[in-house]
């Protein structure tokens, strides 16, 4: 069975979610954008194992730490869409500019595309390419769980911006209601910063698509 454990990290509060398989206690990380010493503690505690790094998009407050967890161990790097290779290859820069510890760019070991899967365990999920909020961004769908890791593509009660460069409000739009309320009403969605909502919620309260 998939388990997940929800860590804000970073001063942004950014949702960093642990994610393993119970037969194996092989592990992801989505989105660790940093305190990298807290998250190995989080490992740690729960007697995980992990084995990869994936990556919704390659804002600061979500892939700050990929490439140092990724160095300390040996780790796989998987995601986002290649829409978002200037983002990674700013990291750096987005380090200075927003007062985080200091960034490495990196190349993912994988990009990821719509319809693709990955893998931890025995379990399996499957990636919507979801831009908008950056052209690379990507959503991690777990249909056993009825769960949907989304980044920044939707909140409770809100939206992913769209004024940063590349982004795009109606490929948002077109995005939530394209690839994610297909998903189902009843599925509850991890996002990037914030509480857990489910689409059907969303859809009926939600001011930007509410009603879509």
């Amino acid at each position: 069975m998939l388990h997940y454990q929800t860590i804000p990290v970073t001063p942004f509060e950014q949702n960093c979610s642990l994610l393993w398989c119970d037969q194996t206690q092989e592990a992801a990380v989505i989105d660790p954008g940093g305190d990298v010493p807290r998250l190995l503690q989080a490992v740690q505690r729960l007697g995980l194992q992990l084995k990869a790094i994936w990556l919704t998009h390659a804002h600061i407050d979500h892939a700050g730490g990929a490439g140092e967890l990724a160095e300390r161990l040996q780790l796989p790097i998987i995601g986002p869409h290649e829409g978002d290779q200037f983002w990674i290859d700013g990291l750096p820069q987005q380090s200075a500019m927003f007062g985080f510890a200091p960034a490495q760019a990196f190349t993912p070991t994988r990009w990821l595309h719509d319809g693709d899967q990955v893998r931890i365990g025995q379990e399996t999920l499957t990636v919507r390419h979801c831009p908008g909020h950056t052209p690379g961004h990507v959503v991690f769908y777990a249909p056993q769980l009825q769960r949907a890791f989304v980044g920044d593509v939707l909140f409770a009660g809100s939206i992913g911006r769209t004024d940063f460069p590349q982004g795009n409000h109606q490929q948002l739009i077109d995005s939530i209601t394209q690839r994610l309320w297909p998903m189902g009403d009843e599925t509850v969605f991890i996002p990037g910063h914030g509480p857990e909502s489910s689409f059907g919620a969303e859809r009926r309260s939600n001011p930007f698509v509410g009603g879509t």
